[in-house]
């Protein structure tokens, strides 16, 4: 057994063990109690957290779905689930925004709320539409809660991986389906690059565009992860928004943001490109090749902007980086 992997293990098994503990008082009292009756192992490695009104409690873990008992036990038959009943989702719904849906109306609109800590909570309900577009959520009934976990060196190999001789930082792209650790990947190359490592890399200025405030969980002004010294944050901000104020206002060395989509996403990472800022960012998707099939994608391929790509997958767990992939 390598002693040094054994320890760092059992360190990231209590992290994540504090990671779902952080979650649980956003949840009703009932439920709270229910969750923390899971075994230890189970909390450690829990991905998402799913409360769905008149539906069995469930935890998603590498091994897949298990509903969870009204003692904790775990259960692969839905049937063994404890039913979640419509006054603990509205108690939940309560927690979650701190009874002040005003206060959220912007994140609910785009169906997500996120907790302190990075969990960001997916929510379900009946839209209310105007003119093309969801401008708020009622009848709230099913949370999908993302269990962030910092996790610091997972991003060991991938640094040197993406600067050049001179400690330069080369634009990088991770490429993932979802849940399989995107986040907490770039969240780790902020810190790692912020700090710098004596004899390898130098400290850069780093800027983080935190849309959905995932990467560096910022409570009341200050990173509640440690995304290091040199690291400024813009919690909040429409990703957009947040590159170009990054790039006219902080004059990063270095720009991070998490999960781009659209063809405005990458319009404005080419122009942080040219403006010679490096970007380190991710996409959903399993292959270069299907992600320059979209708009977005096929201007970020044309545009040269990325020299790495980064392939995440589960083939050894949630967060195996795959492959790390040269761009001309």
């Amino acid at each position: 057994m390598n002693l040094h992997r054994g320890i760092e293990g059992r360190q990231q098994e209590l992290a994540s063990s504090l990671s779902y503990n952080q979650v649980l008082p956003s949840v009703a009292g009932s439920l709270r109690a229910i969750l923390a009756k899971v075994p230890a192992k189970v909390q450690a490695h829990a991905l998402e957290l799913r409360i769905r009104q008149g539906r069995p409690l469930a935890l998603v873990i590498p091994e897949g779905i298990r509903f969870v008992a009204a003692g904790g036990g775990l259960s692969m038959e839905p049937k063994e689930g404890y039913l979640v009943t419509e006054e603990e989702c509205r108690l939940t719904l309560q927690l979650m925004t701190r009874s002040s849906m005003y206060m959220v109306q912007d994140q609910l609109a785009q169906g997500f709320v996120t907790l302190p800590g990075g969990h960001r909570v997916g929510i379900g309900g009946t839209a209310f539409v105007e003119q093309g577009e969801a401008k708020t959520i009622r009848d709230i009934s099913q949370f999908s809660i993302r269990i962030a976990k910092e996790l610091p060196g997972v991003a060991s190999r991938v640094v040197p991986a993406i600067t050049d001789a001179t400690g330069r930082v080369l634009s990088t792209l991770v490429v993932s389906p979802p849940g399989c650790g995107k986040t907490t990947l770039i969240r780790d190359i902020a810190r790692q690059l912020s700090w710098g490592k004596t004899g390898s890399w130098r400290c850069h200025t780093v800027a983080i565009v935190d849309e959905r405030g995932e990467i560096a969980a910022t409570w009341q002004g200050e990173p509640q992860m440690d995304v290091g010294p040199c690291t400024d944050v813009l919690d909040g901000y429409p990703k957009i928004a947040g590159i170009m104020v990054a790039i006219r206002a902080l004059t990063p060395e270095v720009l991070i943001t998490d999960e781009l989509g659209t063809a405005a996403d990458a319009q404005a990472v080419i122009q942080a490109s040219a403006a010679g800022v490096a970007v380190v960012a991710s996409i959903h998707g399993s292959s270069w090749e299907s992600i320059k099939m979209r708009p977005g994608g096929s201007l970020l391929a044309e545009s040269q902007v990325f020299r790495r790509l980064i392939f995440l997958g589960k083939s050894r767990g949630p967060g195996t980086i795959e492959k790390i992939q040269v761009l001309s």
